[in-house]
């Protein structure tokens, strides 16, 4: 027996069977990495468009454990200060829901004026959404100052290039 030569069988699984599993390997491999870069549902960073606020132009992150960010220029208000919110969200009933705490400042006191909790409701629509939100001020002694100020919302995801 001659076991420099491949016999049948080897040949076989040379020419057919292992290009067949790298392929295979390949293409599982990209599809993973396709799903791995589509973000599910809200999760991810996005522009969004709140026309009534003081400014309009935010940037809201949503992460996959239920908390979010919220940010927008500092100097957007002529009057006061805010701190970037912090929140949560959740899905309910198809849409997503949540809230929003920032604390704002007087800029010429630089003391506290009030405790900001923004709530919304959004529908997402792959990579855009539309939604409510309405603002309630509180002092410091948990008063409602001012509120409920709504809004309409319109967000846009961040997306790779």
């Amino acid at each position: 027996m001659d076991v420099s030569r491949p016999g049948p069988l080897s040949r076989f699984a040379t020419s057919i069977i292992l290009p067949a599993a790298a392929a295979l390997i390949a293409v599982t491999a990209s599809a993973k990495a396709e799903d791995a870069a589509k973000p599910a549902g809200i999760v991810g960073t996005w522009v969004v468009k709140a026309v009534d606020a003081p400014f309009t132009h935010h940037m809201f992150v949503f992460n996959a454990d239920g908390t979010m960010q919220q940010a927008n220029p500092d100097s957007g208000n002529p009057d006061n200060s805010d701190s970037d919110g912090k929140g949560i969200w959740a899905e309910k009933d198809g849409k997503v829901i949540g809230k929003f705490v920032e604390v704002t400042a007087d800029r010429n006191t630089h003391k506290f004026v009030s405790r900001g909790e923004i709530s919304y409701e959004i529908d997402l629509a792959g990579d855009a959404f539309t939604g409510t939100a309405a603002a309630r001020f509180y002092d410091a002694d948990d008063k409602l100052l001012r509120g409920p100020l709504p809004t309409p919302l319109e967000g846009k995801r961040v997306t790779l290039p």
